[in-house]
């Protein structure tokens, strides 16, 4: 049985937070400047430019990529063989949050109920998803994610019948509807099956998967490819000026499902796409 301390699962979150809204993943900026070469639009292509060039003023000074520094979702993979010491493993988590927040100056912007909207002041608590896996691992993905982008994300309950042509059209009128709104190039992530809850997991798990690296699955990286081709020929652009490059990747992730269901989520991501990942 291995030991993991609370206190060292608080320290490493409490750094994630701050990486992820500090520095833009290498994945993405390098997705930014290929997008440079490929983009016709002059203001577009300045767009482009003008994102890549905050990106490393706020690597520079250690400050937010974004004035929108998200509701902190996490995701813990925990083995089966290690035991926390110390304390909640829970409460571990949202001090990690608490006290990267606050000690980062990043802007805290979760409120304690939907309706009556008082802010908690150190923006806690996280959305935290836990997955239980064989031997002594101890994995800790970090990703806030801002409103703007948030607020364009959707859940279809199709039909079977609808197909794969069906729920290509679901990400195409998702992301045609949202337009400028959610700050792109966007990296879009899809999940397709199990059912409402699991498909807007699998679509949210989706944009943790680096640009560039495709589903397995020969249907579903066809699928990619196709989508994010089409999504580029909207002329929604970089920031919604118009261009070329309004995605820079399409995430597809499967679950298996009920016969008589096809859900399809889709979770829409600005160019940022914050992300951190750590293994204690």
């Amino acid at each position: 049985m291995r030991e993991i301390t609370t206190n060292t699962i608080t320290q490493a979150v409490k750094k994630l937070c701050m990486d992820a809204n500090y520095f833009l993943n290498a994945d993405v900026y390098d997705a930014l400047e290929k997008a440079k070469e490929t983009e016709v639009s002059p203001v577009g292509q300045e767009m482009l430019c003008q994102i890549t060039k905050n990106a490393d003023i706020a690597a520079q000074n250690q400050v937010p990529i974004c004035q929108d520094t998200g509701l902190t979702v996490v995701f813990v993979t925990i083995g089966q063989e290690v035991h926390i010491t110390g304390g909640s493993l829970e409460e571990a988590i949202q001090e990690g949050v608490r006290q990267g927040y606050v000690e980062g100056y990043l802007r805290k912007s979760v409120v304690s109920d939907p309706f009556l909207r008082v802010n908690t002041k150190d923006n806690t608590p996280a959305v935290i998803h836990y997955r239980l896996v064989p031997g002594d691992t101890f994995q800790l993905d970090v990703a806030p994610k801002g409103a703007g982008s948030e607020n364009m994300s959707k859940v279809f309950l199709l039909k079977p019948s609808d197909g794969i042509e069906g729920a290509k059209q679901a990400v195409l009128d998702t992301v045609e509807a949202a337009g400028p709104n959610p700050c792109p190039p966007i990296i879009v992530g899809v999940g397709c099956g199990g059912n409402m809850e699991k498909a807007a997991l699998l679509a949210k798990e989706a944009l943790l998967r680096p640009v560039g690296k495709h589903n397995p699955l020969p249907h579903i990286c066809q699928m990619e490819e196709e989508l994010l081709s089409r999504i580029n020929a909207t002329g929604i652009g970089p920031q919604g000026l118009g261009g070329r490059t309004t995605a820079l990747a399409v995430n597809v992730e499967v679950y298996p499902t009920h016969i008589a269901c096809l859900p399809v989520a889709v979770s829409i991501s600005c160019h940022v796409t914050r992300h951190t990942h750590c293994t204690l």
